[in-house]
């Protein structure tokens, strides 16, 4: 188990933060995630920054006095998702040197290293995510190569302006946040080291794994992925963005890595999807078992009539007062309390697995 450090506050790892995309966890407060012992939550630099932007944010005191969150915040770079669209569609906008443009009401916008940064200072994270250039998932070899040099670049734009912004803010190493690179480079292996070499060079609090983390036939892409942590220095945290079934946390946890963020957990539990241990977490050898978490499809005749929590092995606030039989009808006729309820126990699940991980010897 690895201990750091987040302005001020210690996490040991793994750790998972769910999605707090747009400020929010769909369904659910920060009393609930508190109770679901969420010690984290990741948002978006670039939907903030649309929405509400990051000047109302940052005149209440940043985005925990926005969302009433006492926990640690996670802001990712935003240019996962400006990539993906102007990948997608050019008519989005384009990639150059200088940053991610893209076209908003009529306008040009300039979304580049120095901007990433600085938003993110408004928002008020405690872990900033550099900017990286994340290419299409199969991009051949020189796309990849040129994705690599704009990371570096980019990142070294992040470092130079965060450390500006440090300076102007007067904030000290224990009150500053931290600031993470992230490898890119595909399935090259050459391009990933050269991209991690790059970044330790320059220097960062911890550093993450880019890119797709799937495979061609949409498994996880556990050699890359490997491959990837090797890179990264033991002593500093390793961040598998992206990154959240509970079998993948098993393995990259195996791996090495300290982090995960996804959005499978939540979502899940909004369709439906409520997850259960297999077998007794004491019984659990993670070397050796495969298939530790499932789940329920709660909607399912079966449960029309179950009395049951959720699970046998949750401690959640779901399981501790209602039943399966219960939720099921929530759901059958609509009420959002059903998401609520499935949201805390799935992210509890996720807890307790974390848990699991932390006391298991890797």
């Amino acid at each position: 188990m690895k201990k750091f450090r987040v302005n001020g506050v210690q996490l040991s790892s793994p750790v998972f933060f769910p999605d707090a995309t747009r400020g929010v966890i769909r369904g659910v407060d920060s009393e609930d995630l508190k109770m679901a012992d969420i010690e984290g939550v990741i948002v978006n630099t670039y939907h903030l920054m649309s929405h509400p932007g990051a000047g109302v944010i940052k005149d209440v005191g940043g985005i925990k006095n926005f969302m009433n969150w006492k926990g640690c915040v996670i802001s990712d770079s935003g240019g996962f998702q400006l990539l993906s669209m102007i990948y997608k569609d050019s008519s989005f906008g384009k990639v150059s040197h200088e940053g991610v443009i893209f076209y908003r009401k009529g306008n040009k916008v300039l979304f580049g290293p120095e901007k990433c940064i600085q938003t993110q200072f408004a928002i008020g994270s405690d872990i900033m995510i550099c900017l990286d250039d994340c290419p299409a998932a199969g991009s051949d070899n020189n796309t990849n190569k040129l994705s690599v040099s704009r990371t570096i670049d980019w990142a070294r734009r992040c470092k130079n302006e965060y450390l500006k912004q440090l300076e102007q803010r007067k904030l000290s190493d224990i009150s500053r946040p931290l600031l993470f690179a992230v490898i890119q480079g595909g399935d090259d292996k050459g391009e990933r080291e050269r991209c991690a070499f790059e970044l330790r060079n320059i220097g960062f609090d911890g550093f993450g794994f880019g890119g797709w983390p799937l495979d061609t036939e949409g498994k996880p892409n556990l050699d890359i992925l490997s491959y990837t942590a090797s890179l990264m220095p033991d002593n500093l945290p390793k961040y598998a963005l992206g990154v959240g079934s509970p079998q993948s946390i098993i393995d990259c946890t195996l791996m090495g890595y300290d982090i995960f963020d996804c959005v499978l957990p939540t979502r899940d539990a909004r369709h439906k999807r409520l997850y259960v241990f297999n077998k007794n977490p004491a019984d659990i050898n993670f070397t050796l078992d495969k298939n530790i978490i499932g789940y329920i499809y709660i909607v399912d005749e079966k449960y029309v009539r179950d009395s049951r929590p959720l699970s046998e092995y949750c401690d959640c606030y779901s399981c501790k007062n209602y039943s399966r039989e219960y939720i099921s009808h929530l759901f059958s006729i609509g009420d959002s309390l059903a998401s609520r309820l499935s949201t805390i126990h799935n992210l509890r699940t996720y807890t307790l697995l974390m848990d699991l991980l932390r006391k298991y010897d890797r």
